[in-house]
């Protein structure tokens, strides 16, 4: 989330140079090889989850929409869009484990430091850190910190792996960011620097709220 770059894999510079001469049936097998590896690349690269069936991970499960609500009276963040987040971070909490390549943590997905709070003293780069889980989930330390982790069930744990506590926390940080004032975008963007990534938020929150207005009218 928050403080997240897109990982690119920067390329490898080619060594300029002789050599020996490479044998016909090396440079058959080679080009083999390189072929393979671009379909196991394309592979790689498809967004598979785009692709589910109807109620397969694109439909917002029911169990969560009371918590999406509660957090919008508490924070004023439409709960569509804390929905269309919760979507795209984890595919509603399926993902397992809930755990990011680059450290982000729990159902929303929170950087370390932006749950706890940027003023820690191990906080930089990327947002990882090097926080005690102590300090982390204790909401006092939070506070002191600036991070953006609530405790949302009040028992004195603001945890990024409780449903709860990790939608509150990102309503809490989507608030500050201007949702609560109406820019979503601009929220959307704060909380994954992402163009296409605000770009499918919004889409989702869009169709969350129409097919909740759909089922309103039926």
């Amino acid at each position: 989330m928050s403080q997240r770059k897109p990982y690119r894999k920067q390329p490898k510079k080619r060594k300029k140079g002789g050599g020996f001469p490479v044998p016909h049936s090396l440079k058959v097998f080679s080009a083999v090889l390189l072929i393979v590896f671009l379909v196991i690349g394309i592979a790689g690269s498809i967004d598979w989850d785009q692709h589910l069936p109807e109620g397969g991970g694109d439909e917002v499960p029911q169990e969560y929409l009371p918590i999406y609500k509660a957090a919008e009276e508490e924070y004023g963040v439409p709960w569509n869009l804390l929905a269309a987040i919760h979507r795209m971070e984890t595919i509603f909490s399926t993902m397992d484990p809930l755990l990011s390549p680059v450290g982000a943590e729990g159902h929303m997905q929170f950087m370390p430091c932006t749950w706890t709070g940027w003023s820690h003293p191990t906080c930089g780069g990327l947002g990882e850190g090097d926080i005690p889980e102590d300090v982390k989930t204790d909401p006092e330390q939070i506070e002191t910190y600036g991070g953006y982790g609530v405790d949302a069930t009040g028992n004195g744990v603001a945890d990024p792996f409780d449903i709860e506590d990790a939608i509150y926390s990102a309503a809490n940080y989507l608030a500050a960011s201007g949702a609560a004032d109406g820019e979503y975008e601009r929220a959307v963007y704060a909380y994954n620097r992402a163009d296409w990534y605000v770009e499918d938020v919004i889409a989702y929150a869009d169709r969350y709220v129409a097919e909740e207005e759909e089922g309103s009218a039926e």
